[in-house]
């Protein structure tokens, strides 16, 4: 396809969807507008984009398709600011949203001047945050949906898949309703309940010393989440409020339903609670990628010298294996310890779990 493509916000998402642009859509033009200049001047020189654009009206006049890439807030601000500008009458308007009612209801002013809005939603992500992160690999094999409304006709829908198939995402089209309640379930729900769990873990560690030193492994990978922004949180939580408010009283029921079984000393029960879970998280798959992102960590087995973690790193630098993040669990006392490599995908994991054995007899093994 020919055109021209305006990307709004040059972080990690909207960098890596003007890659995705560019490598299948040679022809087209992409522009970039982000609020920090340092950022659209880094996606310049690092070729992510085309033409900085000096403000939203300048970069938007003309395109053919425009991508808000930035936080929900800002989005409806956007979409405000777009709907007051003589744009294309054939421009499709798109953004990366991770929440969609709010934001296609404030799509109404663009309807009404014959725009085309369409809800977007590409579920994948990094350890890493801004332009320099941006890949052209992110959102592959990655759910991305979508959410017209119902006078959006299919053509327009079938405009925006085209433009974006260099993500090689699966895409799935669905209402925004029913965007908000499932990844209220499979994503933002869970980003509360790791919180609360480190927020507890915090104010029980005032009292005992010893919590945070023993909470550095495991304990750190189920509540990794939440690491995540704080400002984006807070946003995302505000748009999706109702249905994370039904949640969270489904969820004190279920706790409620556990401290039953506890009190009641109820070990067939309690037996069957854990069981029920673990089915039902080991039938989950396991190469997919789903609303929040994957961690490919590898576990490797290393002696307590000096200079092994060197020498692992340059096995992977030998076959140019990019890690994403590296640490050694601190729980372990005896001469044998365990590093955690990360990698941006089951494919470098894979590769680096090869590479490991091949230079050495350090054990390797992965998380389930």
């Amino acid at each position: 396809m020919r055109g021209r493509v305006f990307v709004i916000g040059l972080g990690l998402i909207g960098g890596s969807l003007a890659l995705c642009i560019k490598k299948e859509h040679f022809d087209s033009k992409i522009v970039g507008f982000d609020i920090n200049s340092e950022q659209a001047r880094l996606a310049s020189m690092l070729g992510v984009i085309d033409e900085i654009a000096d403000s939203i009206q300048d970069g938007a006049l003309g395109a053919d398709l425009i991508i808000i890439a930035a936080p929900v807030n800002e989005t409806k601000e956007i979409i405000q600011l777009l709907s007051e500008l003589p744009l294309n009458p054939e421009v499709i308007v798109t953004d990366t949203g991770s929440t969609k009612g709010k934001i296609v209801e404030s799509s109404l002013c663009l309807t009404k001047r014959g725009f085309t809005f369409i809800g977007g939603h590409p579920m994948a992500g990094s350890h890493k945050s801004g332009v320099s992160a941006a890949k052209e690999i992110l959102f592959e094999n990655a759910f991305y949906l979508l959410t017209p409304e119902d006078h959006i006709e299919n053509a327009k829908v079938d405009t925006l898949k085209e433009w974006l198939m260099g993500t090689h995402a699966k895409f799935l089209t669905i209402t925004p309703e029913t965007h908000d309640y499932l990844t209220g379930i499979v994503s933002h729900f869970p980003h509360i309940i790791a919180a609360s769990i480190v927020r507890q873990t915090e104010r029980l560690s005032e009292s005992e010393s010893l919590i945070p030193r023993l909470a550095a492994g495991g304990f750190r990978d189920i509540t990794r989440i939440a690491s995540s922004s704080p400002k984006m949180w807070k946003d995302i939580l505000l748009h999706n409020r109702e249905i994370l408010i039904e949640l969270l009283n489904q969820w004190l029921s279920e706790m409620n339903e556990v401290k039953t079984l506890l009190e009641q000393e109820n070990s067939t029960a309690i037996y069957n609670y854990f069981n029920q879970a673990k089915q039902f998280r080991d039938g989950l798959p396991q190469k997919e990628k789903g609303a929040i992102p994957s961690f490919y960590d590898l576990y490797v087995d290393i002696p307590d010298y000096p200079g092994v973690i060197s020498e692992i790193t340059g096995y992977l630098a030998k076959e140019h294996i990019s890690i994403t993040n590296i640490r050694i669990l601190e729980t372990r006392e005896d001469i044998i310890g365990v590093l955690v490599i990360s990698f941006q995908t089951e494919e470098d994991r894979q590769r680096a779990e090869r590479c490991i054995g091949s230079y050495s007899n350090y054990a390797t093994s992965v998380g389930t």
